[in-house]
């Protein structure tokens, strides 16, 4: 779980996670496409794949290759888990 507060931890993984939520499935350079334009986040494409693998290992983004690209998607499952943790589910007595 450390994995997951690390990737949370910093502002551009964050708004990366934000990208993916609004569109599902983008390629690297969409997602610096996007971030540039609404966040005017101006980090370099190597900069940003390192933010993905990151996210990756943390089980945050999976990834799928269709020929020569590679699509980045959310993987919310260990957000959940978190708050499985810490929220209780409220059932009925």
């Amino acid at each position: 779980m450390g994995d997951i507060f690390k990737a949370l931890a910093d502002p551009t993984r964050r708004k990366i996670l934000d990208a993916l939520t609004e569109r599902d499935g983008q390629t690297l350079f969409e997602i610096c496409s996007r971030l540039a334009a609404k966040h005017q986040l101006a980090s370099s494409r190597q900069a940003i794949s390192q933010h993905l693998d990151v996210l990756e290992t943390a089980g945050l983004v999976e990834t799928r290759r269709e020929g020569r690209y590679k699509f980045h998607f959310i993987d919310p499952a260990p957000l959940r888990q978190i708050a499985e943790r810490w929220i209780p589910s409220e059932e009925p007595p």
